[in-house]
């Protein structure tokens, strides 16, 4: 019998239930951010608990810090009341991104957690099971539920041999994406093992574990192992230490092994984080922009590569280069060190330590022109401009081009450059992590709520036969930023439901909004990986204030299926490739059976579409049956009190 693998360890230590498709898990840690925390927070309230049941909830102010009106100070104004009020720590405005300042002071090994983003899967760097959700499943999680996991595939990467000059984590991620795309990994967690594992320090990790979810994936993970041990040292945190590791013939669903001494510079293209090429391929394709940071790349050692690019030269005259710290320590680190002052000698605008141009949030490119980026995503509008033009590399890349104003190769530089090395001791510094009021002081606590923040809209149960036309049909890969807007102003809504929903593909058809309305609603046809990237719960509290009944695609990213599902809207596939293509605009769909294929445990309802029979399948999970014969898991939760 084969041994255990790492992720199974961490399963079968929090297991509380499982079934053939539901792994129910007890949480340690839950993650919200003040993007998707604000909705998180008015579906967590009416649960009526007087506190946070998880042991550690954390709530970081990282998106919406742009202000430019008082729209995100609102959200602000709640959340740390939210949090002062229900026993959850608050990081404020400017403290850093929230999977940088977890990893350095709060993730642990061993643990679980969940969060309101999808690039929680950072954390699996520490050797956490760590996974984005939507804001509803936080909510659930907090007020006692068990997390429910769909049994995953373990895919055990094998890292052999040390990455050869210029070559970098990121390229190791984007290689996967390379073998992967952005569908491949639905379903599965990466789990990284072998001799090569212990050349790579703990944000080389995180680089892998972030980006990790671009593929479909569900979190990756990596050994807690002395480097670990090392990473948290360094935090003044070593007694948390403790070693995770996977048994020697551990039974991996499927293998995959990366010759890390074979890898080159990879970029992926646009418009997908899963178009990805060697450097080579686009040598020399002129860019306008640089950007370094994000949640991911934005660690010391990756503003230390770029300065060390930089250092003593200029970037190109035709471009502007941003550098972005993860964090105020990492902040302070790079002050301390001398990074700072190199990059900014060599002509970088150095930003504050929030998501900022990763999330359209200042620093939008011009249309058609190249943005060279070490982020992690890359869909078409993502950065604020329609028609953008934004390539993913390493950092290595990014400074190497910045220097010619064009894609260039970062081996082809002939001096090699060492790495300022940070100061002998970090500077720790939780002041800015406030914590929650004690119990008996939390009860007098008041919530404010400004006219921008509004209680998400009521689900309703379905009906036995879902009668109603086609308000949209959209093509593959739609990501969850086409219907809950990237930007500071579009994401300044997100705690308004009816002002957010206003965007909905508005990217893809500006009429879209009033149309769903004027028609009471109707239903939405995808393609295949239908709401990829965000686990941005408003794409689907906007459907559902649309009064979008159900979904109907060719597939589903993971996470938006979920939010569907446990929002009382219908998700079903395609069962031919051709009903899809007869799809139009505009048609009457009857949809027959689908609350009794609910209460029966169907897989399969039919349909017609003007005349035409069909037959789709009920793309839910036994655990998603009652929430969504429920009109949600919101509606569920409050019933059964």
């Amino acid at each position: 019998m084969a041994g255990s693998t790492l992720t199974g360890k961490l399963i079968e230590s929090h297991l509380e239930d499982s079934d053939d498709e539901l792994l129910a898990l007890r949480l340690d840690q839950v993650l919200i951010e003040d993007a998707t925390g604000t909705m998180a927070g008015l579906q967590f309230e009416p649960l009526a608990r007087e506190r946070s049941s998880v042991p550690l909830a954390v709530c970081y102010v990282d998106h919406n810090v742009l202000q430019i009106d008082d729209k995100n100070k609102q959200d602000h104004l709640y959340l740390q009341a939210f949090c002062r009020r229900y026993g959850v720590h608050y990081s404020k405005p400017g403290n850093g991104i929230s999977h940088y300042v977890h990893l350095e002071r709060l993730g642990r090994p061993g643990h679980t957690m969940i969060g309101a983003d999808s690039h929680t899967s950072t954390a699996g760097a520490l050797g956490m099971l760590a996974i984005g959700v939507g804001g509803l499943e936080v909510a659930a999680a907090m007020a006692g539920r068990p997390f429910e996991l769909p049994r995953p595939k373990v895919v055990g990467v094998e890292l052999r041999g040390r990455l050869p000059r210029c070559v970098e984590a990121k390229d190791i991620v984007l290689e996967l994406l390379r073998r992967y795309g952005v569908r491949g990994g639905v379903g599965r967690v990466f789990e990284f093992h072998g001799q090569g594992v212990a050349s790579l320090s703990v944000t080389e990790r995180a680089t892998i574990c972030n980006m990790v979810v671009e593929t479909g994936g569900t979190t990756a993970v990596f050994p807690s192992d002395e480097r670990t041990r090392e990473w948290l040292a360094q935090q003044e945190r070593e007694e948390q230490y403790a070693p995770f590791v996977a048994d020697a013939d551990a039974g991996y669903d499927e293998r995959e092994v990366i010759e890390l001494d074979a890898l080159e510079p990879l970029v992926a293209r646009p418009p997908s984080p899963g178009d990805v090429v060697p450097v080579s391929e686009l040598e020399g394709t002129e860019i306008s922009q640089v950007c370094v940071g994000s949640s991911v790349n934005s660690s010391y050692e990756d503003l230390a590569t770029v300065a060390a690019g930089l250092r003593g030269r200029t970037v190109h005259a035709s471009l502007d280069l941003t550098v972005t710290p993860g964090s105020r320590q990492i902040l302070d680190t790079i002050v301390r060190s001398g990074v700072y002052a190199e990059l900014v000698e060599a002509g970088a605008r150095m930003l504050e330590p929030i998501c900022g141009p990763c999330i359209g949030v200042g620093q939008a490119p011009a249309a058609g022109s190249g943005s060279l980026r070490t982020f992690n995503r890359n869909f078409p509008g993502r950065s604020g401009t329609k028609g953008d033009r934004v390539y993913l590399c390493s950092p290595a890349t990014a400074a190497a081009s910045a220097l010619t104003g064009r894609i260039t190769d970062p081996r082809s530089a002939t001096d090699d450059r060492p790495l300022t090395p940070p100061p002998e001791r970090l500077r720790i510094d939780d002041r800015h992590i406030l914590p929650p009021a004690p119990p008996q002081e939390a009860a007098e606590i008041e919530l404010p709520r400004g006219p921008n923040i509004v209680e998400p809209p009521d689900g309703r149960p379905p009906e036995e036969v879902l009668e109603a036309p086609v308000l949209i049909v959209v093509e593959d890969d739609i990501s969850t930023g086409d219907m809950a807007p990237d930007g500071a102003v579009g994401m300044a809504l997100w705690g308004n439901i009816p002002a957010c929903a206003r965007f909905m593909f508005r990217r893809l058809d500006p009429n879209f909004h009033d149309r769903a309305l004027e028609s009471g609603g109707g239903l939405v046809v995808g393609g295949r990986n239908y709401g990829q990237g965000s686990s941005r719960e408003q794409a689907a509290l906007s459907a559902l204030h649309l009064g979008v009944r159900a979904v109907i695609a060719a597939s589903f990213a993971r996470i938006h299926r979920r939010n569907l599902a446990l929002n009382g809207i219908v998700p079903l596939r395609f069962t031919r490739d051709e009903d899809r293509e007869h799809a139009r605009q505009g048609q009457r769909w009857r949809i027959e059976g689908v609350r009794s294929a609910l209460e029966t445990g169907a897989e399969r309802v039919s349909a017609q579409a003007d005349g035409r029979p069909m037959e789709l399948v009920l793309d839910v999970l036994a655990g998603e049956r009652e929430p969504l014969l429920a009109g949600g898991l919101r509606e569920l939760l409050r019933e059964r009190g």
